[in-house]
């Protein structure tokens, strides 16, 4: 699955296009060293197949690759990171 980066200065999101539909991860620039993880948003035609996930692990690999922290404000992100302790060296929260 092919995601996306698409930033501006006070944050951004992440994208995949999938089947014809557009799924998304917003967050917020808190700082350079933290992100907070706002909304994910999955249409109902791509429920179930991973696309979420696919979206949370990136996340956290561009939070790995840039040196930043995530905070999950996010419900679905945060459910995510509590499943994935691996991930805790860059989830706060």
């Amino acid at each position: 699955m092919d995601i996306r980066n698409e930033e501006n200065p006070s944050g951004g999101r992440y994208v995949a296009d999938v089947e014809g539909h557009e799924a998304e991860m917003t967050y917020s620039r808190a700082s350079p060293k933290l992100v907070i993880i706002d909304h994910t948003g999955v249409p109902d035609a791509l429920r179930g197949k991973g696309v979420g996930q696919a979206l949370a692990l990136h996340a956290v690999e561009e939070a790995r690759k840039g040196g930043w922290k995530i905070f999950p404000l996010c419900p679905f992100f945060k459910a995510q990171a509590q499943r994935h302790e691996e991930w805790h060296d860059v989830v706060n929260g």
